[in-house]
């Protein structure tokens, strides 16, 4: 199974008492997103699942992809690694997913899934870690398969 983590690209700061969930993205958000989304399109299979939390802000990101998707609560801001990870359905998913989330959930469960620890890993605003389940000699393995930002692109 391929599990492609996407944080958002750069948003708007949140306004005193404003929603998180409404914040949108940056001139530059809009540009990373673009970016990053015509590099994953190149790459990613037609069958690809697609679950995008409900924050506008990664709805902005995930439409730059120009592929169908669905919005799935469970990896909203503040979510568990171990949410999002029972979300995508790791690592038995037929289908590749991807997931267009949040820090700190997303480097939370890219350093569970190939540390096997609850550790703090950063990752960049906009970029994307793809990991990769396999087995060999009976054993269940994650791969760093890549990891793109779109600053690099």
């Amino acid at each position: 199974m391929d599990l492609i983590l996407w944080r958002h690209a750069e948003a708007e700061d949140a306004a005193a008492g404003g929603d998180d969930l409404r914040r949108t993205l940056t001139t530059h958000g809009e540009q990373q997103a673009e970016r990053m989304a015509e590099w994953l399109d190149h790459r990613l299979a037609r069958s690809t699942r697609i679950l995008v939390s409900p924050a506008l802000r990664c709805q902005q990101t995930a439409k730059a992809l120009g592929r169908k998707f669905r919005t799935v609560p469970a990896i909203a801001p503040g979510a568990s690694a171990d949410e999002l990870i029972a979300a995508a359905g790791w690592p038995d998913a037929t289908d590749p997913v991807l997931v267009v989330g949040h820090q700190p959930t997303l480097g939370e469960a890219a350093a569970l899934l190939l540390a096997g620890t609850p550790q703090s890993w950063s990752v960049k605003k906009g970029a994307a870690w793809w990991l990769r389940h396999r087995v060999r000699s009976e054993d269940g393995q994650t791969v760093l398969y890549a990891v793109q930002s779109p600053d690099g692109l």
